[in-house]
């Protein structure tokens, strides 16, 4: 028997790199208010671990919720979605 567990994972946009091994990754839920029925945006910021400091501002990551790192990052990035072209 297999004992592999399901992590959640998100997808958002990195908005900062400037910390090691460390991205900040913006992440934008669409939900419906419970009154009005007009969808708001909500937004999280959550501090992913990045090894091998790969990933720039602007980069559309997934993210995998892992063990506590440190005090403020458990979540870890897995992959690239889209890359941010500076021209």
């Amino acid at each position: 028997m297999t004992s592999e567990k399901n992590n959640r994972s998100l997808s958002g946009r990195v908005t900062s790199n400037k910390t090691n091994k460390t991205v900040t990754v913006l992440v934008e839920r669409r939900i419906k208010h419970p009154l009005y029925g007009k969808y708001i945006t909500r937004t999280k910021k959550y501090h992913a671990h990045d090894e091998g400091n790969q990933y720039v501002i602007g980069d559309t990551v997934v993210i995998e919720e892992c063990r506590p790192i440190s005090k403020t990052k458990s979540w870890m990035v897995t992959q690239l979605v889209t890359t941010n072209v500076q021209e």
